[in-house]
């Protein structure tokens, strides 16, 4: 596990999860990232944000994957990329993960994330889509040009190289959908969604297949630091939603709170 910065309170704390599967096996990938997906990713952001975020990386053979309670907990924002080994996610893991994005922190969902356990479950749909791997050029057009996500990114941004993933993308309908992306046979998918599940804020970002340097580029680096912005609560304390019994006086006698159902 390595830390990129002093942490502070006052920073955003983020852990940068990678399944560092690729890297470790596949020549052409080491010398793409020789120190790893997670790496790069962690980089990226902290060059965007500068002194206003903390970032720590986890890989998938960590002891816990890297997040533990602790970890989580002190997380507030979790960036995520698997492919090759989704099912190696320990389920237990997944659960703890799961609670602490429905308790507020927020989930950043890269690439071939979409079929990570967690997403599946955050999601509950199959979160299956089309998809070629042949040196496809992407354009990632902005369709919502006023989202935070979407500022300092240019219309359209051009990745050279990348994996196609097209529609149909199983995934409920977003709450915003702020990017969209076309390839060279003519597909298209959505490409940069948000959605509000619980108390967390969730970003699933498509752009960024292990055979290409797509997390190199600086435009990619950009939106996924404006994501982790944006996915950061400013709720005071985590906590999952609750069911409460108010009695009808409650709301009138201005109390701040009444009695969870037993």
């Amino acid at each position: 596990m390595t830390t990129f910065s002093v942490p502070s309170p006052s920073r955003i704390q983020v852990t940068v999860w990678g399944e560092n599967r690729h890297e470790k096996r596949d020549e052409h990938v080491a010398k793409i990232y020789p120190q790893g997906m997670h790496t790069t990713i962690a980089e990226g952001i902290t060059e965007n944000l500068g002194d206003a975020c903390t970032v720590r990386t986890a890989t998938l053979d960590d002891p816990e994957h890297g997040l533990t309670e602790e970890v989580l907990a002190g997380t507030d924002v979790l960036t995520w990329w698997g492919h090759t080994a989704h099912d190696e996610v320990s389920d237990e893991v997944v659960e703890r993960v799961h609670r602490h994005v429905l308790s507020g922190m927020g989930l950043i969902v890269l690439h071939s994330g979409h079929w990570s356990k967690i997403f599946v479950k955050l999601m509950g749909t199959t979160c299956t889509l089309r998809w070629r791997n042949e040196h496809d050029r992407e354009l990632v057009w902005t369709v919502n040009p006023t989202h935070p996500i979407a500022q300092g990114v240019p219309q359209p941004l051009v990745v050279d190289e990348d994996e196609m993933y097209g529609e149909f993308f199983d995934i409920p309908v977003p709450d915003e959908l702020v990017f969209v992306s076309s390839f060279t046979g003519g597909e298209v998918i959505r490409s940069g969604c948000t959605f509000r599940r619980g108390h967390g804020r969730v970003f699933y970002f498509s752009p960024g297949d292990q055979d290409y340097p797509v997390y190199h580029n600086k435009d990619i680096r950009r939106v996924i630091a404006n994501a982790v912005r944006w996915a950061r609560t400013d709720r005071p304390e985590r906590g999952l939603p609750e069911l409460r019994r108010h009695d009808t006086g409650d709301f009138f006698d201005s109390r701040s709170s009444a009695e969870p159902l037993r």
